[in-house]
């Protein structure tokens, strides 16, 4: 792509965790902001009402319609493409949601830029579990073979094959981020969300731990992860880069559930669920992970928070949390 100031930018998954928090940053940038998702009208009148500006337009939009998705990219000059199924678990049940929400969405994302004259580059968050169980750690980005362990994870990587092969076939430009655990205030799933849940649904009395509270992970403040995505706007002498992202640390679910016990000041009963015997949280969880980030540090990204700080600043500032 020629280098520009200002782009029209179109975000997959705007009322998601990462969709909201990046917009307001492209915004601030100069650029124009083209936002969809599949929310309610609720959500849809409060984003409005937060990004009241002539450069921001919100579309209500399903990725899997492939006619109303072509008018909006042929309004864009790139992608953030952001949406997908956050809930890993609920794949297990229903076993179409990674295929539509990822894969097919991926794909009619892919073939609208293919059919595009001026959309040509999509910035693609992946996720740390496309590299399955036991890799080196840290982790780079040329680690493989690639083995998923969830439908999740399959999903992701089937979304990385499908923008390669866009790539080398129709000359596209991409850049996946494969994310450690993206946390911050405001987030609506994962482990600490899941811990203040269950803590206010016991009266601040019990609280169960998935797995054996052993699983050790990586993870990653909402701020340096919009600071490294914002880096996808680079140019890079490769049409397809991947970079890793994530904290230098690991911290455990044993850790983040006294980190939240302690700060809530409660004294619970703790017990422990398993379905595996090696104690992880559920089937197709990544038991251990860790990230190398050195591809991204050498252009001059840091992460601005250890994996303790990221979940202590993400407890702290989550809302309602008296129980």
């Amino acid at each position: 792509m020629t280098r520009r100031t200002s782009y029209n930018i179109l975000v997959t998954g705007a009322t998601g965790f990462i969709g909201s928090s990046l917009i307001p940053v492209l915004l601030s940038k100069g650029h124009r902001v083209i936002a969809t998702d599949r929310f309610s009208n609720v959500k849809k009148t409060k984003l409005n009402n937060l990004f009241n500006c002539e450069n921001f337009e919100l579309v209500r939009l399903d990725l899997v319609n492939l006619d109303d998705l072509k008018k909006v990219v042929r309004k864009s000059d790139m992608i953030f493409h952001l949406a997908a199924n956050v809930d890993v678990r609920k794949g297990y049940t229903n076993t179409n949601l990674d295929f539509l929400d990822n894969i097919t969405a991926t794909r009619n994302v892919l073939e609208c830029m293919r059919l595009s004259r001026s959309c040509k580059k999509v910035i693609f968050t992946s996720s740390s579990v496309v590299y399955g169980e036991n890799p080196t750690m840290p982790t780079r980005e040329n680690y493989g073979p690639l083995k998923p362990i969830s439908l999740y994870a399959a999903s992701k990587l089937a979304c990385e094959s499908l923008i390669s092969g866009y790539v080398g076939t129709f000359g596209i430009e991409a850049v996946i981020f494969r994310l450690a655990n993206v946390v911050g205030p405001n987030i609506k799933h994962g482990v600490i969300f899941d811990f203040i849940r269950k803590l206010k649904l016991s009266n601040g009395k019990y609280l169960e731990i998935l797995g054996d509270g052993k699983q050790k992970k990586s993870y990653l403040y909402i701020e340096d992860c919009i600071n490294a995505l914002i880096m996808g706007l680079n140019e890079f002498p490769s049409r397809l880069e991947i970079f890793n992202v994530g904290s230098d640390d690991q911290i455990d679910t044993n850790t983040i559930a006294k980190t939240i016990i302690k700060q809530l000041g409660l004294q619970p009963r703790i017990g422990y669920s398993s379905k595996s015997k090696d104690g992880r949280g559920w089937i197709g969880d990544v038991k251990t992970m860790l990230l190398s980030t050195d591809k991204l540090k050498q252009m001059g990204w840091r992460s601005k928070y250890s994996s303790k700080d990221s979940v202590s600043l993400t407890v702290k500032n989550m809302t309602g949390l008296s129980v």
